[in-house]
């Protein structure tokens, strides 16, 4: 909204007061003191080889380990909601250096993904061309704001020489397999010398000399923790990729974009993500995150216990997954996913004789029938596949499956309720105690069993039952077969019973089963990191020895997919990298003679980059391994507290807690496996900020219009004249509600942007930006410099006295709780407890003792460091204040001298005394009945009970 800027309109002009502190004088103090800081290396973070060994002090310090979550470099910019974070993890970070640690402090950029490819799709220019540009620019905006940032360590994943080792980390992965028995990733090359050992039986019972390359390639493909498969996926034409399920959203659009996701089968790479559920699952109880977070994470992963049960068709068996193997008696029929692979070879040329009407979709043949209801299914996103709607659908195969437990022939449909998302993509299904099985055997009209007793008095004939009944604290009724009987066993002795004649018949087996599937790890883009991967004449793939890589992405002519149409569910993806036939089609010699291979034209995602950063941070200009194992093991491994090691403290968004961070824990753990890295987890603390909003203003037609020219009259607002709506939301370009920090730092200085953020709430809530409340901020830096310096001449105006009583308790009241706060990231209010300090000086008026000053100002560095670092230099210090000691507050100062203790009689305050902290009971008693007002109040009344909770109260009853 249109304001005026307070610190233009001071009440003392300029030429009256030269020294003042203002916007330009903060303008060229915060840029002397960036370029020092960058000419010194002031935070440079030493590490464990070089320099700290050749400094023992600095050697003995603690470690801390302090990280942002990757910014993506937008073509926009950054809007003062962006450097939230940015600005506290510094905060910390400066206060983490100052009370004894060495501290790793640095940022880098994400800077693979879409939206730098989508602008060079409209555009024609390179993506490194805009995504370099536009780095430029935000590393010119994050500097300005005085970040100390360790820039030696800083680097973008778009530089080959890093994801030269993302290459390297998906070999590793690709070159691996996890032992169930070890529980842990082991490298390819130990499960084939078990296959040709004959320790372990090879598939198929063939021995393994008797394969070919292909068929070993086939059986180790099964293994692998990264693999290629054709499978369903989300492809979304309109962006020409395909996508993780975490990259759509609930209705069935992509989160980037907002294109329709149809479902299609595609050969693509996956990540085995699922074979660490378990140890994903449970070391999350080790870390110290938000349990938010933990609890997203463990309901995306969805551990369940269960059963695999096999139904027979036809000579073969289909097996489905189920929680409730107690009712198994009740199951009547069977549905299988569309998608599923076997649906096809149990679907006969005609409908058996006898087949309902209603179960056929009106089709002619199974084949035409399920074909059609396929196509139907392709439509809909899995979200609204699964909605509780009342009317179901689905068609019948035309075959049946036999229920393992009583013998009964049960029909086998295909309906979009069932995923192949979950479980095996199969269910059995008992509608008496299932809500969408129920809806689905009334529509087609199959049969209905009760076999948990209802506790609802409603009876077991469920004919006239409404709804299916579910429950664990119920018995199991109707459930007796020739060797196996389940009557009256309540749920967990049913399911025990159940699971163990399963296993005694070969019928299934008690099994774990998990929500979160194998990690899609294609894209059928331009900007991303190439596969290391490149395919031989019989199509069988071969990975690139390390001395090839980084395998450097070519020049393209056109950076966009085959199609853009984003209705058109049956396109396929024709990748940017395919047309360039001389990169694809090469020559190489892989360690037998040179031989024609054709290179892996998708890319990874744009999530590959982030699953690893934290390592390169540490060890940035390694070309050799990795990281070195030393410094790795400094920074990040495991310590007391920390178990799994890893980063001290990571902060970002809570946006990402099913996506970057379950990706970067699972290649955490195969590189712990592996024995590449010490830490078994990459962070080990997690905070999420807040989000800054701000008022987005609406037209009539409910299009933003500019907020800056937005003005407010008796309590309504006005664009241009014309009435708009106001509501708090999100900050943006497209809602013309965005302010930039180099606006805020131009009128007020960066130092007074950094206390406004940090000042405005708890750093983990939102909250709402108002630029008219900036100005309070600078006020206080103002008062600050004004307590020090004479703005008339520039000199300083502190004193070599002692400071009075009052001043001593003030400060270290302040120091003790400052301390105490930028510890806990309780930002706000240690700025709170600094204005409080800076007040009681200036209402205590005349010069500022020399050591309240000098303390003041330490305080101040981490929240504002550039007038922290003038000041401390115009108090006569040589060194930055950057490294100098937090101070410490002496307890004799802290304690109050005296506490106000309450004096009642039935109830009421009959008088107030001042009394020391340490005061015993029986003392303040005695006071208490001593005191002329409290005696008056008595009148010579008896006494029955006197209570005392001392220092505060006296609570008397008269007789």
């Amino acid at each position: 909204m249109s304001e005026t800027n307070p610190a233009a309109t001071a009440p003392m002009a300029a030429d009256a007061a030269p020294h003042r502190y203002t916007a330009a004088m903060a303008a060229e103090i915060e840029a002397r003191w960036q370029d020092f800081w960058d000419a010194e290396g002031t935070y440079d973070a030493p590490n464990p080889k070089g320099d700290l060994a050749g400094d023992p002090e600095l050697a003995a310090r603690p470690k801390k380990f302090i990280m942002d979550m990757f910014p993506y470099p937008s073509g926009a910019g950054l809007h003062v909601g962006h450097p939230l974070g940015y600005i506290a993890t510094d905060v910390f970070a400066r206060f983490q250096r100052m009370t004894g640690h060495n501290v790793l402090h640095t940022l880098g950029f994400d800077a693979f993904g879409l939206p730098a490819e989508q602008y060079a799709v409209q555009t024609g220019t390179h993506p490194r061309v805009s995504t370099e540009a536009n780095m430029k620019n935000m590393q010119g905006q994050l500097r300005r704001l005085g970040l100390g940032h360790d820039k030696r360590r800083s680097f973008a994943t778009i530089d080959p020489e890093y994801y030269k080792w993302t290459q390297w980390i998906f070999l590793q992965i690709f070159n691996s397999w996890y032992d169930d028995e070890a529980k842990k990733a082991r490298p390819i090359a130990d499960l084939v010398a078990q296959f040709e050992s004959g320790e372990r039986a090879v598939p198929g019972g063939r021995a393994w000399g008797e394969l070919t390359e292909g068929e070993r390639a086939d059986v180790l493909g099964e293994y692998r923790l990264a693999y290629a498969s054709d499978a369903p996926v989300n492809w979304c034409p309109g962006l020409g990729t395909v996508l993780a399920n975490e990259e759509v959203t609930a209705d069935g659009r992509s989160e980037r974009g907002n294109f329709p996701v149809f479902k299609s089968k595609l050969r693509q790479w996956n990540m085995r993500i699922t074979a660490y559920a378990d140890r994903l699952l449970e070391d999350l109880d080790q870390l110290d995150w938000p349990e938010a977070i933990k609890l997203q994470q463990r309901n995306w992963i969805g551990r369940s216990e269960g059963a695999r049960v096999d139904f027979p068709i036809d000579g073969e068996h289909v097996t489905v997954f189920t929680t409730r193997p107690d009712t198994l008696f009740g199951a009547t029929y069977m549905v299988l996913a569309p998608e599923h692979p076997l649906v096809e070879k149990f679907t006969p040329a005609a409908w058996p004789e006898g087949t309902h009407d209603a179960w056929t979709g009106g089709h002619v043949t199974p084949t035409e029938a399920v074909a059609a209801y396929r196509a139907q299914a392709a439509s809909k996103s899995d979200v609204e596949r699964q909605a509780e709607a009342k009317d179901k659908t689905g068609v019948f195969i035309g075959a049946y499956a036999t229920n393992p437990v009583n013998g009964e022939r049960v029909p086998v449909f295909i309906a979009d309720y069932v995923l192949m998302g979950y479980g095996t993509g199969a269910i059995m299904a008992v509608p008496a105690h299932d809500t969408r099985d129920f809806e689905f055997a009334r529509a087609f009209e199959l049969p209905i069993r009760c076999v948990v007793e209802p506790t609802d008095g409603r009876g077991t004939d469920t004919s006239t039952w409404d709804e299916a009944f579910a429950s664990y604290d119920a018995k199991i009724v109707n459930s007796s077969g020739a060797d196996v009987s389940l009557d009256g066993l309540p749920v967990v002795e049913a399911k025990a019973r159940i699971t163990e004649w399963l296993e005694r018949t070969g019928s299934g087996r008690g099994t774990v089963n998990f929500r979160l599937r194998d990690w899609l790890f294609s894209r059928q883009r331009y900007w991303g990191e190439p596969f290391p991967i490149v395919y031989d004449e019989d199509g069988i793939a071969h990975a690139l020895p390390e001395s090839m890589l980084p395998l450097e992405l070519p020049e393209v002519e056109d950076y966009s997919p085959r199609t853009f149409d984003p209705d058109d569910a049956d396109t396929r993806p024709e990748t940017p990298l395919s047309r360039n036939e001389d990169w694809v089609n090469v020559t190489l010699d892989l360690g037998d003679g040179p031989k024609k291979y054709r290179r892996e034209t998708n890319t990874m995602p744009n999530w590959a980059g982030s699953c690893w950063y934290e390592l390169r941070y540490l060890d940035p200009h390694n070309s050799e391994q990795l990281v070195d194992p030393e410094i790795e093991q400094y920074w990040m491994g495991p310590r007391v507290g920390q178990p799994h090691g890893g980063v001290d403290l990571y902060v970002g968004g809570a946006e990402h807690a099913v996506l970057h961070l379950l990706y970067a824990r699972f290649w955490s753990k195969v590189l712990f496996d592996l024995g590449h890295v010490s830490s078994a987890e990459p962070f080990h603390k997690l905070f999420n900020q807040g989000m800054i909003q701000a008022y987005v203003y609406r037209d009539a037609r409910g299009i933003a219009v500019p907020a800056a020219e937005v003005e407010e009259r008796d309590g309504a607002y006005y664009y241009q004249g014309e009435k708009v709506s106001r509501l708090l939301g999100k900050m943006g370009k497209s809602l013309k509600n965005a302010v930039t920090p180099d606006e805020i730092c131009a009128e007020y200085g960066a130092d007074t942007l950094r206390l406004y953020e940090m000042a405005m709430g708890p750093l983990d809530v939102s909250r709402p930006w108002d630029t008219r409340a900036v100005v309070g901020q600078f006020r206080l830096l103002q008062r600050l410099w004004r307590n020090i310096v004479d703005e008339a001449t520039g000199d300083v105006t502190v004193v070599d006295a002692e400071p009075d009583e009052g001043t001593l308790r003030a400060l270290h009241k302040a120091v003790d709780g400052v301390r105490q706060d930028l510890e806990a990231m309780r930002f706000n209010t240690a700025i709170a407890k600094v204005t409080e300090l800076n007040n009681h000086l200036t209402k205590v008026g005349g010069p500022v003792p020399r050591t309240v000053a000098e303390r003041l100002v330490l305080m101040v560095a981490p929240l504002a460091p550039h007038v922290a670092e003038e000041l401390w230099r115009k108090l006569g210090h040589t060194d930055s204040v950057v490294h100098q000691d937090f101070p410490v507050a002496d307890p004799a100062y802290v304690v109050d001298e005296t506490v106000t203790c309450v004096v009642q009689i039935k109830g009421k305050v009959k008088a107030r005394l001042e009394v020391a902290p340490s005061i015993s009971e029986e003392d303040l008693e005695k006071t208490a009945l001593a005191d002329e007002k409290v005696v008056a109040a008595l009148g010579g009344a008896g006494i029955r009970k006197v209570i005392v909770r001392a220092p505060k109260l006296v609570n008397i009853v008269p007789a």
